[in-house]
């Protein structure tokens, strides 16, 4: 079986192949250091499985699991994360991942997350099972402010790099769209969530696990 390993630390990304690596039957076919190049890797590749990083700049794992999957269904993403809040969690599934695994208990645990979901199982590291539970029993509460799912896939792409200090130039740069284009995302993310600073912006971002600023 094919797999891609997608982590802004090539430290992790080394000690994860090594892991992976002692098994027959799985290959690591390629590597990526951000959620934007996973995705030019991922549909070039087509692995079966993709061990995706949560917390990465350019592109975090959660928005580039949505965009990988919209395009490849097929593919097994099994989110990898030193965070152990539920809300992370349930936002890679909401995404459309197959597994969490916390990276302090990285290793043989992602050989078996990664064996669970090509049986077409979820797989939820037990470190973070209660936090899962009471993530899933609590939910979105009213007043909350859980308006993120109303930015589209784009919208949520320039707040992140927004967060990050990009300029709008950068970011049309980065979008290859143009700078009026980026301003207009701008106000529209503003009137959505109704802030009105880049500092509102950048909070919000962290807050939601946009960006790992912070």
């Amino acid at each position: 079986m094919n797999i891609v390993l997608v982590d802004d630390h090539k430290m992790i990304r080394d000690g994860l192949r090594a892991v992976l690596e002692r098994e027959e039957d799985l290959r690591v076919a390629g590597e990526a250091a951000d959620g934007r190049e996973a995705l030019e890797l991922c549909w070039s590749l087509r692995p079966d499985v993709v061990v995706m990083d949560i917390g990465m700049p350019n592109l975090n794992g959660t928005e580039a699991t949505r965009q990988l999957l919209s395009r490849e269904p097929r593919m097994k993403i099994v989110a990898l994360s030193m965070n152990q809040d539920g809300h992370y969690v349930r936002e890679m599934f909401q995404a459309g991942a197959w597994g969490f695994c916390v990276k302090s208990s990285a290793g043989e645990e992602l050989v078996r997350a990664i064996r669970t979901v090509l049986r077409h199982e979820m797989y939820v590291s037990p470190t973070v099972a209660n936090a899962v539970l009471e993530d899933f029993v609590g939910g979105p509460r009213k007043g909350s402010g859980e308006t993120r799912s109303e930015l589209s896939p784009r919208e949520r792409e320039v707040l992140q790099l927004l967060a990050e200090g990009l300029t709008s130039k950068e970011m049309a740069v980065r979008l290859e769209v143009a700078v009026s284009t980026i301003e207009t995302h701008r106000k529209q993310i503003m009137g959505k969530l109704s802030l009105r600073s880049v500092a509102e912006l950048t909070k919000y971002a962290i807050r939601k696990g946009l960006t790992t600023l912070g």
